[in-house]
């Protein structure tokens, strides 16, 4: 009898040995930083994979020597099933739990993708489709399907996506990021709607972001978004002209050259704004919300014209009458002219 409860004992004493020794080898290898280079590493879980599969590929992919203790872990926690697929970034430092923690969290790598201030909606599109980590889905015939998706009552796609930094993981459709571009702009239209000035002069948030993104593309320059606006409302206000190039830019289409003529000016265009009154139909562009806020609080003043000034500040000269805007111009072609003389 002494002998049988000496051997359950001995037995016990190895169980309780075996298993301290199994677990201090779990917890070593958990907390023992990963074999990652200095510039961190990319790592796939395709869609579907096993865990089996995922410990493999860490083994071949040269971040752990072993998966024996790994696994172990897994089967002990019971979180094999809840690993995410995607693409993930591995840091410097990690660890095999602090790696886990990422993949049972579904915290894949994202990605950044930016909409500039200023480009049309042909140019959002090919900017998503030049991005790898972005799926292609839709080509230009397809904005009126997906406006129509989103609830939104215009079929014109222009100016109706905030010019903004969107983060998004590997996968994610150009419908998707679109989507939450439309979002994000109708949200940020809405608050700047509802705090407009007294004189604005439009009446809608859609015509707002009309004159917004002519106000866009005619200045870079924060400090001269609310004068340009002031200038467009004075100007709309006497039923002036608006008399702006980029609206005739928009109005030739893909088809301009990048040499505004004459011809150009004085051929008739629904967004030509020196042959008609008033605002374009739609949007010229994506406007930011600067300038979004710029044509809901214009600058008060007397000006009426302006031009460029041809400094390298890409400033511009204000005027209050034809005559000095006249002049204004007659100085910006002399130093366009003395520039290119210094050029050749």
């Amino acid at each position: 009898m002494k002998r049988l409860v000496l051997a359950l004992t001995l037995m016990l004493v190895i169980a309780l040995a075996g298993l301290l020794f199994v677990t201090t080898q779990v917890n070593r290898f958990m907390s023992t930083p990963l074999q990652v280079p200095s510039e961190g590493v990319e790592f796939d879980i395709p869609s579907g994979s096993s865990f089996a599969l995922v410990s493999s590929n860490l083994v071949s992919g040269g971040l752990i020597s072993t998966d024996r203790w790994l696994r172990l872990y897994v089967r002990w926690q019971g979180t094999g099933g809840a690993i995410h697929a995607g693409d993930y970034f591995i840091e410097p430092g990690a660890t095999p739990k602090s790696l886990l923690d990422k993949f049972t969290s579904g915290a894949v790598r994202l990605y950044d993708f930016t909409i500039v201030e200023g480009w049309n909606f042909r140019e959002v599109l090919l900017a998503l489709h030049s991005n790898d980590a972005l799926k292609a889905t839709m080509t230009n015939e397809d904005w009126p399907a997906l406006l129509e998706s989103l609830g939104a009552q215009m079929t014109h796609p222009e100016g109706l996506f905030l010019p903004e930094t969107y983060r998004f993981a590997r996968g994610t459709t150009d419908r998707e990021l679109l989507g939450q571009a439309y979002a994000l702009m109708q949200k940020v239209l809405t608050e700047e709607w509802d705090d407009r000035s007294s004189d604005a002069p439009v009446q809608s948030p859609y015509e707002t972001l009309i004159l917004a993104s002519i106000v866009e593309k005619e200045t870079a320059r924060a400090d001269e978004r609310p004068k340009i606006a002031g200038v467009f409302a004075r100007r709309l206000g006497k039923r002036m002209r608006l008399q702006t190039d980029p609206t005739v830019i928009y109005g030739i289409g893909p088809a301009f050259d990048g040499n505004l003529t004459r011809k150009h000016l004085t051929t008739d265009t629904p967004y030509n704004t020196y042959t008609r009154h008033g605002l374009p139909p739609t949007p010229i562009a994506m406007p930011g919300r600067a300038a979004i806020n710029a044509a809901l609080h214009p600058e008060e003043g007397s000006e009426l014209f302006f031009v460029a000034t041809g400094l390298d500040d890409g400033s511009h000269k204000f005027s209050s009458t034809k005559a000095e805007h006249d002049a204004a111009v007659q100085e910006y072609l002399a130093r366009l002219r003395k520039k290119r003389r210094a050029g050749n």
